[in-house]
């Protein structure tokens, strides 16, 4: 009987149980070795269903002719962050050709014509074009995107509220009665600050149209004498002090060109004076009144009262907003003072109708233009009584400029779409911006919206048959380029840190049309793609049957410089860029620049007849973009940045060269010593820079070499599915290799900046500093070499040496 003391347990004791089964630990081992092998089996499937690379349409992402496609990648996040699959049916996709084809042919004139009549119909000022950045998300998700979103950042901006240009001048009355004389000012003339309304041109006279006013400019009234400054760059006011002409207190008369117009006020306000005024001259153009052409609206020269309008920001310091700079303008942000990157003093853009009477008020004081040296050349209105004298004015003669300006934090809105690729972490970036200082901008910039929708219309037409990038193609509309780049930069500063590991390149269009000569400018590393390109791609301009655009092209790729918004791209996160369009050429119409004349009806009638120069720009982007997305391994070639490299070396030896005396670094024979600079003769003793360049030229040589072979085996021998080692081993190759590819431009950024200028990284590439849309190579040691600062000089030098062995090192490993 159990009770309180029964064992909880009680211990039974039994015999051994018999064995079933003769042989059973063999039997048990063989069935360890089957679930093994069932294990592994169900993992090569999976491998071969969803990692390794499928070829199923062989020629899908490569170029014309070729045999293999690269591996999908299993998964890509939608933007909702969900996981979808990737595994594509072989019957789905597209071949390189026929892609290839959508993207030559889809663009049409017609189109292109209709997209500008819709950007140029109204008002589109930075952080006033709700409306339109609405309409583009719309149309982008019509044609097919992926996704398309409006991005807004909250910037500091102006918007004109008044202004007033009067020439005074001083008259003496007497009384009978009185000894003394008495003074007083009396208005010799008013500037009408304001462009004639046109019959021919409709959006001239819009009622909301915008006044003329500069960006970014100073609120002011300010009464002084004035000096004619030719063209306001650096080495003009030094011409300027050196003729002891008087600058301080007074304002200061240029002409558009040659440099940034902020720059020009820049060095006015650094140099003491109050105020500037800018016109553009038309001896800068290549038809002219004086020549016999008539002025539009009748002929192609200037029209007398055009009016640049634009930003004086100081580009070269920093773009972006002004008060963050650095970081992305979001509602909250710290903000800091905008003096560092914009001017104190007032400034007007006038027309060369409102600067004749102020120019010819100068006629006989001071030095002749021309006598100061190469540089002030003449301008185009001495045949209308301009003598181009410099002044100052005399006493009884002064300028009263008056300009008001309401500056505020306002929205402005980024279109984003984007087309996802198998490969998240390789992106293809295209844009263009959309706000405009008038209410056209038919060349600036809708010529290049005209063409990015056409683009964007092409590459929906390709999804539309099934077919899918390669690598992620990112379109962006930007806003509030004109003051200062604005858009551009708050959304590269916003997404840096992934721009950096997944950003392959960046392609720009600003200007897409406004003449017939291509221009294009280029980190090296694109260079032959887009040449390749221009070869695909037939001219507008037919003058024997089947010319391509390469053929009618100059073949001169600058270098990248800013005014455009590749530059956050470029100088900031180190993302290499192209920026590409038709520009003016000797005989085409004068292009009216940030002018009301930039109109719909000046394009149809002058700058683009037929709108084949839109389509065209609009292949070329598009088949660039294509080129650089589909291709297994990204077409860019390091040894051209090598070559490239000693190149600037070159110049860097010219400015050596022309400072040497003031710096006292190097001597006469160093310098005159030929190239190839080696160790031995470089200038300055910038051996280790030299020897640096040298190592990643051999780097470079070898990496394209690897990658080249590479290429070819993929294209001449297509690895089979059930060699799926072979294929992985492939796969992660190529995937190395476009790794250190997209990673290279990334080498050569310094993180803390330039010294004068610390928003600017990117120490082989950056604007001039008194330049501003011309690009400067190896700019803080060209700079500490003018200086003559030779700490800044040895600081710079072994700064940009260790980058070089950076890159290089990249490539090697």
């Amino acid at each position: 009987m159990s009770g309180e003391r029964t064992p909880l347990l009680a211990v039974v004791r039994v015999e051994q149980p018999r064995r079933r089964y003769p042989h059973q630990t063999l039997r048990r081992f063989c069935t360890f070795l089957l679930s093994a092998v069932l294990l592994i089996a169900i993992v090569v499937f999976l491998l071969l269903l969803f990692v390794i690379p499928d070829c199923e349409d062989l020629r899908r992402h490569n170029h014309r002719h070729s045999k293999f496609c690269l591996s999908k990648h299993p998964f890509f996040r939608n933007n909702d962050n969900t996981a979808l699959s990737l595994k594509a049916q072989a019957d789905d996709g597209l071949t390189y050709d026929e892609l290839i084809d959508i993207l030559a042919e889809t663009p049409t004139e017609e189109k292109a014509k209709e997209w500008s009549a819709y950007y140029t119909a109204g008002p589109h000022l930075a952080g006033k074009n709700l409306s339109q950045a609405e309409w583009t998300r719309d149309k982008w998700t019509e044609f097919g995107v992926n996704h398309a979103e409006i991005v807004a950042y909250d910037i500091y901006t102006n918007y004109p509220l008044g202004h007033r240009l009067a020439l005074l001048e001083k008259e003496s009355k007497s009384k009978e009665d009185d000894v003394e004389t008495k003074a007083s000012w009396k208005v010799k003339y008013e500037a009408s600050l304001e462009e004639d309304v046109l019959e021919e041109d409709h959006t001239s006279g819009l009622k909301d149209r915008i006044p003329t006013f500069h960006g970014y400019s100073a609120s002011g009234n300010v009464t002084a004498s004035y000096v004619f400054c030719n063209y306001g760059t650096f080495q003009d006011f030094e011409d300027l002090q050196a003729a002891n002409v008087s600058l301080k207190g007074k304002i200061a008369v240029v002409k558009y060109g040659e440099i940034f117009r902020g720059l020009k006020i820049k060095r006015a306000q650094e140099l003491g004076m109050v105020g500037a005024v800018i016109y553009s001259d038309p001896g800068d153009d290549s038809i002219t009144e004086e020549d016999g052409y008539e002025p539009y609206p009748k002929g192609p020269a200037r029209n007398p009262s055009s009016v640049q309008r634009g930003s004086v920001q100081f580009l070269s310091i920093a773009p972006g907003d002004p008060t963050t700079p650095g970081w992305p303008s979001k509602p909250g942000c710290p903000r800091v003072n905008a003096n560092h990157s914009t001017p104190s003093i007032p400034s007007v853009p006038i027309s060369y109708l409102d600067a004749l009477p102020i120019l010819k008020a100068l006629n006989g004081h001071g030095p002749k233009a021309s006598s100061l040296g190469k540089s002030w050349k003449t301008g185009g209105l001495g045949y209308k009584g301009v003598k181009y004298n410099i002044g100052p004015t005399p006493d009884n003669v002064a300028l009263n400029l008056f300009n008001e300006q309401e500056y505020v934090i306002t929205p402005q809105w980024d279109v984003i779409g984007f087309i996802n690729g198998t490969l998240q972490d390789e992106v293809v970036i295209l844009g263009n911006h959309r706000d405009a200082w008038i209410a056209g901008g038919a060349a600036d910039p809708n010529s290049g919206s005209a063409a990015l929708n056409e683009v964007v219309r092409s590459f929906g037409v390709a999804v539309s048959k099934g077919w899918k990038p390669l690598r992620t193609i990112v379109f962006a509309s930007w806003d509030g380029e004109e003051y200062g780049l604005l858009g551009s930069t708050e959304w590269v500063e916003d997404y840096v840190q992934w721009l950096g590991k997944t950003a392959v390149a960046y392609l720009n269009v600003d200007v897409g049309a406004d003449g017939t000569h291509f221009k294009a400018s280029a980190a090296p590393l694109l260079n032959q793609a887009l040449i390749d390109t221009t070869k695909m791609i037939l001219s507008a301009n037919q003058t024997k049957k089947g010319q391509t655009v390469y053929d009618l092209w100059d073949k001169q790729i600058r270098t990248m410089g800013s005014g455009s918004d590749f530059t956050a791209f470029q100088d900031f996160a180190g993302i290499p860029c192209v920026d590409l369009g038709f520009d003016t050429s000797p005989g085409d119409a004068v292009y009216h620049y940030h002018s009301n004349y930039d109109s719909f009806d000046w394009m149809n009638k002058f700058g683009d007849k037929g709108w084949h120069y839109h389509a065209t720009v609009a292949r070329v982007f598009g088949v660039l973009a294509a080129k650089i997305s589909e291709t297994p391994i990204i077409p860019f070639h390091a040894t051209d940045y090598a070559d490239a490299l000693l190149s600037y070396l070159d110049r860097l030896k010219e400015v050596a060269a022309n400072t040497t005396d003031a710096a006292g670094f190097s001597t006469e024979a160093d310098l005159a010593a030929p190239l190839p600079i080696t160790p031995d003769n470089a200038p300055f003793n910038f051996a280790p820079l030299v020897s640096s360049i040298n190592r990643l030229h051999n780097a470079s040589t070898a990496f394209d070499a690897k990658a080249a072979k590479l290429q070819q085996e993929i294209d001449e021998n297509p690895i089979p599915w059930w060699r799926w080692w072979s294929r992985v081993k492939q796969y992660y190759a190529v995937r190395k290799i476009n790794d250190k590819y997209k990673m290279l431009e990334r080498q050569f950024l310094y993180h803390k900046g330039f010294d004068k200028r610390p928003w600017f990284k990117h120490v082989v590439f950056a604007p001039g500093i008194w330049t501003g849309y011309a690009g400067a190579t190896f700019p803080p040691l060209v700079e500490a070499i003018e200086e003559g600062n030779k700490g800044g000089v040895y600081k710079w030098t072994g700064i940009i040496t260790g980058l070089v062995e950076k890159a290089a090192s990249l490539l090697e490993d």
